[in-house]
C-alpha cells in the first residue's frame, strides 16, 4: 500500500523510492558501526592458518588421486 503524505495525497513513486534508499543507507551505516574489525596480528595469524589448511587439503587430495590412479592401474593390469 502506498504511503500518504500530510495532505492525504499518495506519495510519488520516486519519493517513496528515494526514502527507501535513504533508509537502507542509514541502516547499513548503523550496522557497520557494530562491526568489530580484527587486529593486524589476528589477520596475519588467520592468513597463516588458511595457507596451512589449503596446503594440507591439497596434499590429502593429491594422495587420494595417487591412490585412485594406482588402484585403477592395478585393476587394469589384472585383466591383461
Amino acid at each position: 500500500m502506498a504511503k500518504v503524505n500530510k495532505k492525504g495525497k499518495k506519495q510519488n513513486f520516486f519519493v517513496r523510492f528515494t526514502k527507501r534508499i535513504a533508509k537502507w543507507f542509514r541502516e547499513m551505516r548503523a550496522e557497520l558501526k557494530k562491526v568489530v574489525w580484527p587486529t593486524p596480528k589476528q589477520v596475519v595469524n588467520n592468513t597463516w592458518i588458511v595457507i596451512l589448511t589449503v596446503l594440507v587439503v591439497g596434499l590429502v587430495v593429491s594422495l587420494f588421486g595417487l591412490a585412485a590412479t594406482s588402484g585403477i592401474s592395478f585393476l587394469i593390469g589384472l585383466t591383461k
